[in-house]
């Protein structure tokens, strides 16, 4: 290979993850790029991010195209240095197939590694796991060190935590031989659904940034054309039918990003965890009545009730600590339960790209109110398609409130590695006993899912009848927490 041709390779956009679906291309063949310019945005199983390039040059391959879904190590981008004559790319050799750092294994790969530390020093310090760029901080490695993942989307990261404005700004879609950012996740969404291009659309705030009323207008305009990228169901054939029903197909939906990741996960949870359920019938009244009492005290600064039951789920893991805990096998086939010094705990959440578990960390360190600004910042990063993957795979423990979705309890499968789940079904008026009298109360269950393997049924029923007694008598627990 040319020494004057850099070939980025798809990186690790976070532990375990082997894909991303390429979702659209920020740079064309022909344009000028700089170190940390985002170059191409890809969807994960865990979220919407903009890959940034380690190398300054002109562009000379893009290797893939919007909607296709690229394995990790591979040839992303070819990139010709800066001031070079053009030269046409070359197939990268089975031996460079193997790295999967991000960076070409070559014979030239001491220069391009004193190249990339030479271009470290511009940085912007926007890092994905396996590249990038320290922020102006160079040392004598060969290879740019690892790091988390910093999700960026500079027009809308600010917001996240902020209701939506009535028309946000967001970047504009790439004109040709022109650079823009990324589209944001909601007005992205918005177009999907109505079938507009973005790519069609120009924007009309400054410097062209796309605002919510261009693809409002672009929705009215009767001959809108198509999305970009591979539809959600794949177009069936006329005469389609299934062997074994005799139906006809209506449709065919590709399993990826989050859907994939989940069905891999549940299956691998399924297969290798031994579990058992516990489940118990709480009466909440005292709880809803303590809520009750700090909203008239102060109703804009007051925690949900998930965020109490999630303070006392951490004083309960820190009590039986071994639901906190991951069970590993080794390649030689020993076996070893990892305990953790800190809780993160993680929340299901129902977003429009799927299921995902965001997690507080450090968990047991926060009160129920910090607990409640956490959980609700999470949620929101998540539905946005911009959590991180540390966000997104640091649990130790899932608490999942089903009870949203008006169900009374659910045989959960534990969100692996982890080893337990906390499921909090609805609250709802259910006939109580109360000293020895009939009465009408608010009753939830909690379900308790544990691995077999690192505890007996004694210490998951003692960590469930802590929670449920935290629950019926709230101040009490939370004077002793």
């Amino acid at each position: 290979m040319s020494s004057d041709m850099q070939v980025f390779r798809l990186p690790d956009l976070g532990e375990g993850l082997t894909e991303a679906e390429l979702v659209n291309w920020l740079v064309a063949v022909g344009d000028e790029i700089k170190v940390d310019q985002p170059i191409a945005e890809v969807e994960t199983a865990k979220s919407m991010v903009e890959v940034p390039s380690p190398y300054a040059g002109t562009v000379a391959e893009l290797h893939g195209e919007a909607g296709q879904t690229l394995d990790v190590g591979k040839p992303l981008i070819s990139i010709a240095r800066s001031g070079a004559a053009p030269v046409a790319p070359e197939t990268p050799s089975t031996a460079e197939d193997a790295v999967s750092t991000g960076v070409v294994a070559s014979p030239e790969v001491d220069a391009a590694a004193e190249t990339y530390r030479t271009e470290e020093k511009a940085g912007s310090g926007n890092v994905l796991i396996g590249y990038g760029t320290p922020g102006g901080v160079t040392s004598g490695r060969t290879r740019p060190r690892k790091a988390s993942l910093a999700v960026v989307d500079r027009e809308t990261e600010t917001r996240a935590e902020a209701p939506v404005a009535a028309e946000p700004p967001v970047a504009g879609t790439r004109i040709p031989g022109k650079l823009s950012a990324v589209i944001s996740p909601l007005v992205r969404k918005m177009a999907r659904d109505h079938g507009v291009s973005l790519e069609t659309i120009q924007g009309s705030g400054a410097s062209g940034l796309i605002m919510r009323r261009d693809v409002e207008a672009a929705i009215s305009t009767p001959e809108a054309p198509e999305a970009p990228g591979a539809p959600a169901s794949a177009p069936v054939a006329e005469g389609d039918l299934d062997s074994r029903t005799g139906l006809a197909v209506s449709a065919r939906t590709p399993v990826r990003g989050v859907r994939k990741a989940v069905a891999a996960n549940m299956t691998k949870s399924r297969t290798e965890i031994p579990e058992a359920t516990v489940w118990v019938d709480v009466d909440a009244t005292a709880l809803l009545d303590m809520r009750a009492e700090l909203k008239k005290r102060a109703p804009h600064d007051t925690p949900g009730l998930l965020a109490f039951i999630a303070r006392f789920v951490t004083a309960g893991l820190k009590k039986y600590p071994a639901l906190n805990t991951r069970f590993e096998i080794g390649e030689d086939g020993s076996q070893e339960i990892v305990g953790f010094d800190g809780i993160n705990l993680g929340f299901a959440a129902q977003t429009d790209r799927g299921l995902v578990v965001p997690s507080v960390r450090n968990a047991h360190q926060l009160s129920a109110r910090e607990l409640d600004a956490e959980i609700r910042r999470l949620t929101t990063v998540a539905r946005d398609g911009k959590a991180t993957p540390t966000e997104l795979g640091s649990g130790t423990f899932t608490l999942n409130n089903y009870g949203v979705f008006g169900v009374d309890g659910s045989a959960a499968i534990i969100n692996f590695p982890e080893v337990a789940m906390l499921g909090v079904g609805r609250i709802i008026d259910r006939p109580w006993v109360v000293d020895g009298q009939l009465a009408v109360r608010k009753v939830t269950e909690l379900t308790l899912a544990f691995d077999h393997r690192v505890c007996d049924g004694e210490t998951a029923a003692g960590f469930l009848r802590y929670v449920a007694d935290a629950i019926e008598n709230p101040g009490g627990a939370l004077a002793d927490m």
